[in-house]
């Protein structure tokens, strides 16, 4: 009888709790005044994701989320250049917390924004790189008096943990196939291979020429002064960088308050008038762009890629091939556009959803829009579509796979534990992680690494209408920027998810379309409910990191994941921490 009383009285507290919340969502929604004569203040305060499948008929949508999606922030600035009462932008942005190609996404909105003849303004207390780089957009760009501007050129850095497997006994066995598949590099030596090296320089270089070039037209530098004043670190002081022209002036806040009064033409009596980003989305998201009986499907496929049915942090065969069969079923899509934002991981899970991508190719166009990254499994779920758009910045390629076995022998040595098998067959025993790796189970992973090479192969090459010879000549592994992958055929177009989309509409003759969004993630409700369940859990995670600090904690982040690797790799050959 106390169990079923609690129950009700749990079930109570639920009901009661949805209302609460409803009523608070409603009430904010109804709240969310904007005035005539308005600036909208571009904070990006949280971790940008491609899509978080926020739902307006949810009332808990967005509530829980810890990512903004940049569907919704480049939807919002769209609606702002064509909004009466958004005279300008503001942008008061500091660690912008998303990937280059997001944030030049975020970029073009903007500069597609002052053609509208409305302006731009910048504030920064300081500036990172990729801060700057979105900022220079601006018609003006100012920094705090006692700020900072970094502007050095860009950097990766690669942790290597032979020595870490020799202190500690636990070793990861690794098989690989391309002379650039290094993200097995880091078990195997204590410094960079030649072709790792090679290849990280030219891939940055290449995502810090595109910078550049954007840069230079929204400053009016030339690319080449840019270059010096990063070699000489010419904005490292305030004065530095208003000198060499990285900035308009030095100002205090509220002497920028000023200037955005005067671009607004304010008499001393008026107010200033500012939306925060995220109460504007919420009139942006009312007003829809495309509209039309026909649609065009957008399948948002994000983070690792895993075996088993996914989520909105990792690609998994289960929610992504539902959401391609629904769009292929349905009658009124007459096109898909796949946005691939991933740095690959499963080499089955993602032959499983590029077979799933050719089958709905035979009933209408299927056209992929790369994001940040887009390599190894990320690529090879692309490699099929019938055109592939991506932004110059985009890291793609990556064509090569490995295989990752952890080994705990010398460990189990030091602590006195020994494993003995038995079976029934030369091959029964399945390989232990406390004895020594055998040359026949080398073997029998080594040929499976080149057999599933083999078939990326010829998935890219059936794809990109090449020969398997030339496909592997750009294969082995190697990561190429959007701008070097178009060159060499691995993509058709540079553009963004528009252009996809525009693309799209192209191929099937629309001139009117709705989008429709997949997959469909778990409702604001339901995530609460599981938030009551995994609420330790995440504490525990974030215990952790303020314990041992970020970079330490990204550090274990990726130990952890090689040791959960299973099965045969198509991945990304290295973490890249560009800086």
């Amino acid at each position: 009888m106390n169990a079923i009383i609690g129950c009700l009285i749990a079930f109570g507290i639920m009901f009661i709790m949805f209302f609460i919340f409803a009523s608070l969502v409603g009430s904010t929604e109804e709240s969310v005044s904007i005035k005539n004569n308005s600036v909208l203040e571009l904070r990006l305060n949280l971790p940008i994701s491609d899509y978080v499948g926020n739902n307006a008929a949810d009332p808990f949508t967005g509530l829980f989320e810890r990512s903004q999606g940049l569907d919704e922030i480049l939807h919002a600035i769209e609606t702002a250049k064509e909004d009466d009462d958004i005279k300008g932008i503001s942008i008061d942005n500091n660690f912008i917390l998303a990937g280059l190609a997001q944030t030049q996404a975020i970029r073009k909105a903007l500069e597609d924004f002052k053609e509208s003849g409305k302006f731009i303004y910048a504030y920064g207390d300081f500036y990172m790189q990729k801060d700057y780089y979105l900022a220079s957009v601006a018609d003006e760009m100012y920094l705090n008096p006692v700020g900072i501007l970094d502007f050095k050129g860009l950097s990766s850095e690669v942790l290597f943990y032979k020595d870490l497997q020799e202190k500690t006994g636990i070793k990861m066995e690794v098989i690989r196939h391309g002379k650039y598949k290094s993200a097995v590099e880091p078990y195997l030596s204590n410094e960079m291979s030649d072709a790792n090296r090679k290849q990280i320089k030219e891939l940055i270089s290449s995502l810090w020429n595109s910078m550049v070039e954007e840069i230079s037209r929204g400053r009016n530098i030339s690319p080449e002064n840019l270059n010096i004043i990063a070699d000489t670190l010419g904005g490292r002081t305030t004065e530095y960088a208003k000198a060499s022209g990285l900035i308009d002036d030095i100002l205090f806040y509220d002497e920028y308050e000023t200037k955005l009064r005067e671009a607004l033409k304010l008499e001393e009596k008026d107010d200033l008038n500012t939306v925060l980003l995220e109460d504007y989305v919420i009139r942006s998201n009312k007003k829809v762009k495309n509209k039309g009986d026909d649609k065009i499907a957008v399948i948002f496929a994000q983070g690792e890629i895993l075996y088993g049915e996914g989520g909105p942090e990792f690609i998994g065969q289960g929610i992504i091939n539902k959401a391609i069969i629904k769009a292929r079923d349905d009658e009124k899509v007459k096109a898909i556009v796949l946005r691939v934002n991933s740095p690959g991981g499963s080499a089955l899970t993602s032959d499983i959803i590029w077979r799933e991508l050719e089958l709905a190719k035979e009933k209408k166009p299927v056209i992929v829009s790369m994001g940040n990254v887009a390599a190894s499994g990320g690529y090879y779920i692309a490699a099929g579509a019938d055109k592939i758009f991506a932004e110059p910045t985009t890291i793609t390629g990556s064509i090569g796979v490995f295989g990752v076995v952890p080994n705990v022998t010398e460990l189990a040595e030091d602590i006195g534990i020994n494993a003995e098998q038995v079976g029934t067959n030369k091959n029964s025993v399945d390989y232990s992680l406390f004895e020594p790796m055998t040359d026949d189970f080398r073997k029998m992973v080594q040929d499976g690494v080149e057999d599933t090479y083999e078939t990326f192969l010829s998935r890219v090459a059936k794809g990109r209408k090449m020969t398997v010879a030339e496909v592997d000549s750009m294969a082995q592994g190697r990561v190429w920027s959007g701008v070097d992958a178009k060159r060499l055929g691995l993509v058709d177009e540079l553009g963004n998810l528009n252009d996809a989309i525009a693309e799209a509409a192209k191929m099937t003759d629309l001139d009117e379309y709705g989008i429709k969004k997949f997959p469909r993630y778990k409702t604001g409700f339901e995530r609460l409910m599981e938030d009551f369940g995994g609420a330790s859990a995440k504490a525990k995670q974030d215990f952790i990191e303020e314990e041992v600090g970020a970079e330490a904690y990204s550090i274990l982040k990726q130990f952890k994941s090689a040791m959960e690797q299973k099965g045969i790799q198509a991945r990304m050959p290295f973490v890249l921490d560009i800086k």
